[in-house]
């Protein structure tokens, strides 16, 4: 006498599909294809990638790029913050630029404390820590004057040559010493304190100098100027 399961082996819809039938339901179901999402938004990247480029962003040149970098300023801080950088942002004078971060206060001096694989330091000669100095204070009287991030600060070369010269010493030769003002404006221009000179003979203080030419850096260039003047007048003496 068969049983329940003897009926239920017999019963050919209890079979199981046989493996064509198989693989063909499986062919017919598509995968579902996720597009891989990137953590970072482009327009932070973008933003990250010109700061590390050119160390600082104008709104006069790039202005939608300076809008973007001032919405986001928290979150380039943190991407840069594994990089020992900083981003600063101006927004009166429209300059973003990058900063190192400061190091810890448990450092013997600056000196020792520089230690930082992407950002190479610049020291200015002192002509020009001079000259930077001198267009800083233009820098100063034009805000004065027409207020801070109201129009651009320019100044034409023959305006100053004669505050150049005070400092520097005539040659006798105006050719000459046009040209040596020239000379170190085109050096000044890589580290972004001023435009070239254009077809009138005029240059653009650009807004960076107001932090780059800061109290602690001009007291600094003040130190130096009187030591040389001290050293000097001993020379003299003996």
């Amino acid at each position: 006498m068969s049983n329940i399961f003897d009926r239920m082996a017999q019963d050919p819809q209890n079979e199981p599909p046989d493996q064509e039938q198989t693989t063909s339901f499986e062919n017919s179901v598509e995968p579902i294809q996720t597009e891989p999402s990137s953590a970072t938004p482009r327009e932070l990247k973008v933003a990250v990638l010109e700061l590390l480029r050119q160390g600082f962003i104008e709104e006069s040149q790039r202005h939608d790029l300076f809008r973007s970098v001032s919405v986001q300023i928290e979150a380039i801080n943190k991407t840069l913050e594994t990089l020992d950088l900083a981003l600063r942002v101006d927004s009166h004078r429209g300059v973003a630029f990058l900063v190192v971060a400061k190091p810890d206060a448990s450092s013997a001096s600056d000196e020792e404390a520089w230690n930082h694989p992407l950002v190479r330091k610049q020291r200015l000669t002192l002509e020009q820590s001079l000259l930077v100095a001198i267009l800083r204070q233009a820098f100063a009287m034009h805000e004065q004057e027409y207020g801070v991030g109201q129009s651009a600060a320019k100044l034409s070369v023959d305006e100053l040559l004669p505050m150049f010269l005070t400092y520097f010493g005539d040659s006798g030769s105006d050719a000459k010493n046009e040209n040596r003002l020239l000379h170190l404006l085109d050096q000044l221009k890589t580290h972004g304190i001023v435009s070239e000179v254009d077809a009138q003979q005029e240059i653009l203080i650009r807004p960076l100098i107001a932090h780059l030419a800061n109290p602690e850096s001009l007291s600094a260039l003040l130190a130096v100027l009187a030591e040389k003047k001290g050293s000097t007048s001993t020379e003299g003496d003996e």
